[in-house]
């Protein structure tokens, strides 16, 4: 059996967790930049409020029906996530964090030694991740993870499952199939959900009863099998590397738009090494170094000015390395050649892509051979002063702003809750 653990409206709960008179009123969650709906809680949605939505088009609304207004609060987020994942961790032998908000239990021969009722497992997972973050949560359980994930969608739409929906007998399979529209089931899209429409196909368990090969002409060969056989209970999908920083990545992004548009060559350069700084720690975390670099920077599109809206260049590096220093030195080039005087940037950011382990790339022929080595360990202790003291407690002068200052290329973020949990400053205090 698996689990799929789901915490309901993660960002909304976040911020019911550490301010109470948040519960039982209408509240969302912004985007980046304040920009769009990402997280509406029951009583929002209840308004008719969309995931999505761009703010300046429902403030009107919000305004009226007195809807508290949050921006993204990522350290906070990111912090109550780890706190989840860690107690699921200790409750299955193996789990899969799917995202920041939802995570597979491997519940195999749980069910014969330890927990013979597993719906009873699956009260006790809501009621401890309760009782130590205050978020909520759903759980699927089922044979598979498709199952899993068809039942954990269940036990939010239906209150009588009591946020619990065990798929346990064929019985019970079936109805839950018969519950659940196509569109719904994980892996259909839009564009397949329409074509399973045009052939009549309109629940899951019409779709369970199609043959193999209808499967591979019409929903994506081996992927549309597997998708097939998972519901009709046989496991084709195992865990899978997680979504926590232990997944190695074939490529790193690290982009934003700025809260305020940029004019001034220093301050794009400041947003695009603070970019790259961070992009190197996820680089270095992971263990690879890269050898293709590419940096890009936006105009507003809906602004006067004729396109081409988006410029780019792509840097190929001599030697893969992740060290910061080198490669803000190739990012100040780039931006260099990429820069349009008296021109207005909304956007920028960095990939990297052609990743390699690091230790094992091909090295210069006319390179020192310890100073690889010497600015290895410089970067190591770099990344952990900035793990003890707090992110950006150390960090190059490109990217430098002052202390209590706010950075030209910060986003906006007008409504923002303390981190709570992750800065002295902001610890919650209770008068």
């Amino acid at each position: 059996m698996f689990a799929l653990v789901d915490c309901n409206n993660f960002y909304v709960s976040c911020e019911r967790a550490f301010n109470p008179s948040l519960r039982q009123v209408p509240v969302v969650v912004l985007s980046n930049n304040d920009g769009c709906l990402i997280s509406r809680s029951a009583e929002a949605k209840a308004l008719g409020l969309q995931m999505g939505e761009p703010y300046f088009q429902v403030k009107p609304l919000l305004e009226q029906h007195q809807v508290r207004v949050f921006s993204s609060n990522y350290a906070l987020y990111g912090d109550m996530s780890r706190r989840v994942m860690h107690y699921l961790a200790s409750v299955a032998p193996a789990l899969e964090i799917y995202s920041i908000d939802e995570c597979f239990l491997d519940l195999h021969g749980l069910d014969r030694y330890l927990h013979p009722d597993l719906a009873t497992l699956g009260a006790e997972i809501r009621t401890q991740v309760h009782r130590r973050t205050k978020i909520p949560t759903c759980v699927g359980i089922a044979p598979t993870k498709t199952l899993a994930k068809l039942a954990n969608r269940l036990a939010k739409k239906y209150p009588k499952l009591n946020g619990v929906c065990y798929l346990d007998t064929e019985q019970k399979r079936h109805k839950a199939l018969a519950l659940t529209p196509v569109e719904d089931v994980w892996g259909i899209g839009r564009q397949y959900a329409d074509k399973l429409h045009a052939q009549g196909i309109r629940t899951a368990a019409q779709l369970a009863e199609q043959r193999e090969n209808w499967a591979r002409k019409f929903l994506g060969g081996v992927v549309g099998v597997r998708l097939l056989r998972e519901l009709q209970g046989k496991v084709c999908q195992h865990l899978q590397p997680s979504e926590d920083g232990t997944l190695s990545r074939q490529s790193i992004t690290y982009s934003r738009t700025f809260g305020t548009p940029l004019t001034a060559f220093p301050d794009v350069v400041g947003a695009v090494s603070a970019f790259t700084a961070r992009a190197a720690e996820k680089l270095r975390r992971q263990g690879s170094a890269v050898n293709t670099l590419s940096i890009f920077l936006s105009k507003d599109r809906f602004s006067v000015e004729p396109p081409p809206y988006s410029f780019s260049t792509v840097v190929t590096l001599p030697v893969a390395t992740s060290d910061t220093s080198e490669l803000l030195r190739h990012v100040r080039s780039a931006l260099k050649r990429l820069w349009q005087p008296d021109t207005v940037y909304k956007k920028a950011g960095v990939v990297f892509d052609g990743l390699e382990t690091a230790g094992q790339q091909q090295l210069n022929l006319f390179a020192s051979p310890n100073k690889g080595e010497v600015r290895d360990r410089l970067m190591q202790d770099l990344d952990r002063l900035n793990e003890r003291f707090g992110a950006g407690a150390v960090h190059f002068a490109a990217a430098f702003v002052r202390k209590g200052e706010r950075a030209a290329w910060d986003s906006r973020a007008a409504y923002q809750s303390p981190a709570y949990t992750t800065d002295w400053a902001q610890l919650w205090t209770i008068g």
